[in-house]
Parts: structure tokens; C-alpha cells; sequence
């Protein structure tokens, strides 16, 4: 083949992942993994990652089993980190650690935490490794799958869509016994139930009660197969559930709930309460810094809460989205300037909004167009810094393996109480002139 003909055909591959991304994800994934190999090592790099993020999980493990180390590398490096996670799980031990030791160890830490679930949910009882189909498939490529993958033993298998959503199910016996040349549609059935990878263990336990599956299937937050919990695992949940519910009924627990004993409460909440009155302090150390000039404009005292609680109640959004961004795996810590990014624009149309209802409301009650100016820019000031706290926050304490649930409340409130009142007093004492 000449060189022409060779960057014609890779112009014309370009031109269609380009185009037609829906179509072209759905025809890579039917290559061979040679052909797919080749294809991905006549990107750029950035396409080349774009183009193995659209792969199965399969065939994005198999893809990445036979890439030279560089290019293995970079995709690992730079890749989507939740299914980079869910690529890298389908391995072996061996495997898996050599895959890991590819990329840096900021990068480890995030994959690591992506494929760790919380103990007894769904996410922790399933199988990552499993085999998924199209419904396009006849019944012979099908069985040619299962043999060449020979996935972890199974009733089901799953048919998915382009997304990666499940879709139906076939049964492996009838799989056998229909005839090679049948389309995988013909032989398959709706998907009796599937659970998100966040549900807890009774949760999972009450869909084996109510549709008596074999093989339970798991989503993400998108809808998107991610594992199987297969049987002995769900049996192994029924009895589990059922030892929790008999020390439920003594009593004994490691955790709070409602009708806690007081003692174990006050040793749970006291440490959290004393750190917070020590942050609380800190706030009143920032008031106390600008006491002249509240002595001097009495209003500044009745507004504060304002402010405060305005950058307050931002910065607990952004928090509470990236906290279940975090614990649902749809984000990593290495993705925390994009959502940052959002929180920031969002906060900033939001805060401009707020700020000129608020200023032209003090501007009426005070008639000062000096004290309107003060909260209308310290109110956008407070309220972009919140939500920029509120990302940055959980995001940090997640890299550094620390629990972003525990603590990030009184470390955003300590933050968005001082830099409101620090923006609203600073900017007064800089415009006492006007006041």
C-alpha cells in the first residue's frame, strides 16, 4: 500500500470517528482487537484515548493486553478515570499490578479508590468481569465470544446497547440449544431486575426476595452494566442480612442510628462539636479584625448573616454535588478542575443574580448606594469562593484517603464564614468613603 492511500485511509477514519461517533464506536467494537490496535496507533493521542474510551470493557482489557507499553501508558494515564477503573478490574492480580505501576501514583490512588465500594453494597458483592453482547449478533458469533472471553461462570448473559446500558438477557441453555444462524435478539428476554452499584445490601437482598434471580445485574449512575452479583454472592447477602437484622434486634452495632445509646452519641458528635467551636472562633477572629468599622456603620453587623449565609447554602451545593459524584464513582479526584470549572460559572451567573436582588433591596432599606455596592460584589466574591471550596474540598480529602463525609461540612463552613466576612468587612473598610 502506498503512503498516499495510507493517509487517505486514515483521513477517512478520522473524518468518520469525527462524524459519526455513534455509528463508529458501534462498528470498532465489532473489529478484531488487531484491527482495532492498528487503528488506535494511527491517532494522535488525544484521539487515540477518545477512540479506547468508546470500546467495551472487554475489548478495551484485550486492547490494552497486546498496546506497546507507551501507548498502554498514556491511554491509562489519561483516559476517563471511572472506566479506566472498570477496565482495569477485569484483570488478574498480576495484571493489574503491572497496569498500575505504569502510571504515577496520583493516578493509582484514583484508580484504586474508583473499584472500592462501600462495604456491603452492591458495587462491593458483584463480579466486574463479565461478558457483554450486542443484539445485533447471531447466536454463532455470540457462543464464539463466550468461548474466546470465557467469562466467570454464569446463568445470564447481557445484551447491551451502544452506551453500555443493559438492555435484554439470554439464558445460557437456550444460547446452546437455538440454532447459529439466529440473531441474538430471537432467543432473549426482558431483564427481570438490576440495582445500582450504591445499593445497599438490603436493597440487593429484596430483589432476590421479589424476582427470585440467579444473577443480579449492576449499574452505574448512568445506567450502564458495570458487574453481576451472581448467586452464591446474593445467597451469601441473604444471610449476612440476616445475622445484621438478630444483633440489630440486641442492640449491638459500630455505627449511630436513631435510637443510639446516649453515651455512644455524645463520643460520636463531642470531638466534631469541639473542632467546630474552635473553626466558629476563627470566623469571630475575622469579625473582630474589622470592629472599627462596624462601630462606624451599625448596618454592616445587620447584613453579615446575609452574606454568610448566602455563600453558605453555595458552597453547600457544590459540596454535596461532588460528594455524591464521588461516592456514586461518576467523578475522580483527578477531574476535580472540570468540575470546579462548573461549580465556578455556575456560582458566578448565580451570585450576580442574587447580588443585584440584594443590592437593590439594601439600596431601598438604606438609601446608600456605597453599602449596596459592598454586599452586591462581596456576596458574588463569597458565593464563587464557596463553591469553589466546596469542590476542592472533598476532592482533596478523597486523594489523600481520608473519608470527605467526616469533616468537609466544618472545614466549608469555616472557609465560606471567613472569606464572607473577610470580602464583606474588607471591601466596606476599603469603601468606608461611600458608606
Amino acid at each position: 500500500m502506498t503512503v498516499d492511500a495510507m493517509h487517505a485511509i486514515h483521513a477517512l477514519n478520522k473524518a468518520y470517528l469525527q462524524l459519526h461517533p455513534v455509528e463508529a464506536q458501534h462498528a470498532v467494537n465489532h473489529l478484531a482487537i488487531t484491527d482495532i490496535i492498528d487503528l488506535i496507533q494511527s491517532q494522535t493521542p488525544a484521539e487515540m484515548v477518545t477512540l479506547w474510551e468508546g470500546l467495551t470493557l472487554d475489548a478495551a482489557m484485550a486492547v490494552l493486553k497486546k498496546l506497546p507499553e507507551t501507548y498502554t501508558r498514556h491511554i491509562l494515564q489519561r483516559a476517563d478515570p471511572v472506566h479506566t477503573a472498570r477496565v482495569l478490574a477485569l484483570l488478574d492480580t498480576a495484571e493489574h499490578q503491572y497496569m498500575m505501576s505504569l502510571v504515577d501514583s496520583t493516578r493509582q490512588r484514583e484508580l484504586s479508590t474508583l473499584v472500592q465500594y462501600p462495604e456491603d453494597s452492591a458495587g462491593s458483592l458483584m463480579d466486574p468481569r463479565f461478558l457483554p453482547l450486542y443484539e445485533t449478533l447471531t447466536i454463532r458469533e455470540a457462543l464464539h465470544r463466550y468461548r474466546k472471553l470465557k467469562p466467570q461462570f454464569t446463568r445470564q448473559l447481557y445484551i447491551i446497547d451502544t452506551e453500555g446500558r443493559p438492555q435484554r438477557m439470554v439464558e445460557i441453555h437456550n444460547l446452546a440449544l437455538a440454532g447459529g444462524g439466529d440473531s441474538l435478539a430471537s432467543v432473549s428476554q426482558p431483564v427481570p431486575a438490576m440495582v445500582p452499584a450504591t445499593a445497599t445490601r438490603e436493597e440487593v437482598v429484596e430483589q432476590l426476595d421479589a424476582h427470585r434471580v440467579t444473577d443480579l445485574p449492576v449499574v452505574d449512575i448512568d445506567g450502564r452494566l458495570i458487574g453481576i452479583i451472581h448467586y452464591d454472592a446474593l445467597i451469601d447477602a441473604m444471610r449476612e442480612e440476616s445475622s445484621i437484622d438478630i444483633l440489630t434486634m440486641v442492640g449491638a452495632s459500630r455505627d449511630e442510628r436513631a435510637l443510639s445509646h446516649i453515651g455512644f452519641v455524645v463520643r460520636k458528635r463531642l470531638p466534631w462539636l469541639s473542632i467546630n467551636l474552635l473553626t466558629a472562633f476563627l470566623a469571630a477572629a475575622v469579625v473582630g479584625l474589622f470592629e472599627s468599622t462596624i462601630a462606624r456603620f451599625t448596618a454592616l453587623a445587620v447584613l453579615l448573616p446575609v452574606v454568610a449565609g448566602q455563600s453558605g447554602n453555595t458552597g453547600a451545593q457544590a459540596l454535596a454535588v461532588t460528594m455524591r459524584g464521588l461516592a456514586l464513582r461518576e467523578i475522580g479526584t483527578s477531574q476535580w478542575l472540570r468540575v470546579a470549572r462548573k461549580e465556578i460559572g455556575a456560582s458566578f451567573i448565580n451570585g450576580v443574580a442574587i447580588a443585584t436582588f440584594t443590592a437593590i433591596g439594601v439600596l431601598v432599606w438604606s438609601s446608600s448606594p456605597g453599602l449596596a455596592l459592598v454586599i452586591g460584589s462581596s456576596m458574588i466574591i463569597a458565593m464563587v469562593a464557596a463553591a469553589f471550596s466546596g469542590v476542592v474540598i472533598p476532592m482533596t480529602l478523597s486523594s489523600l484517603g481520608q473519608d470527605p463525609a467526616q469533616s468537609s461540612s466544618i472545614i466549608l463552613t469555616t472557609v465560606t464564614d471567613v472569606v464572607g466576612f473577610l470580602s464583606f468587612l474588607g471591601i466596606a473598610t476599603l469603601l468606608a468613603s461611600m458608606l
